[in-house]
């Protein structure tokens, strides 16, 4: 899948959609998520053209992957998650139902959550 410019993230970090960051470096921003699925559901991209986790691990410097998981650390910390817990999910394609095309990790937290999948698939 090759990297569309056009994607919603990508006019966010270009200042085309206005959005409240909560965290911002060089590497990353961080921003609530517009359809929370947990108390705190907040999103970490990085400020690169990448499209996967594959994407960026193979195509990204070692200063840009250093840097953004460096920045999902820092918002995990930052939003008080550390002592409760919290869940880090990243999809990646269509099975995966990855609704915009540029690498975005999930941070869950603020309750407790429930299993990851389900269990019951055919």
């Amino acid at each position: 899948m090759s990297y569309d410019d056009q994607n919603i993230f990508a006019k966010i970090l270009r200042g085309e959609v206005p959005s409240t960051f909560i965290y911002e470096d060089e590497w990353a921003v961080a921003f609530h998520d517009i359809n929370p699925q947990a108390p705190d559901h907040i999103l970490v991209i990085p400020r690169g053209p990448y499209v996967s986790m594959v994407d960026f691990a193979m195509g990204a410097s070692d200063d840009e992957v250093t840097g953004f998981f460096r920045a999902v650390a820092k918002v995990a910390t930052a939003a008080g998650l550390d002592d409760d817990g919290y869940r880090i999910l990243a999809n990646a394609g269509p099975n995966s139902h990855q609704e915009v095309p540029h690498l975005h990790v999930h941070i869950f937290g603020g309750k407790r959550l429930g299993p990851m999948l389900v269990t019951n698939f055919k």
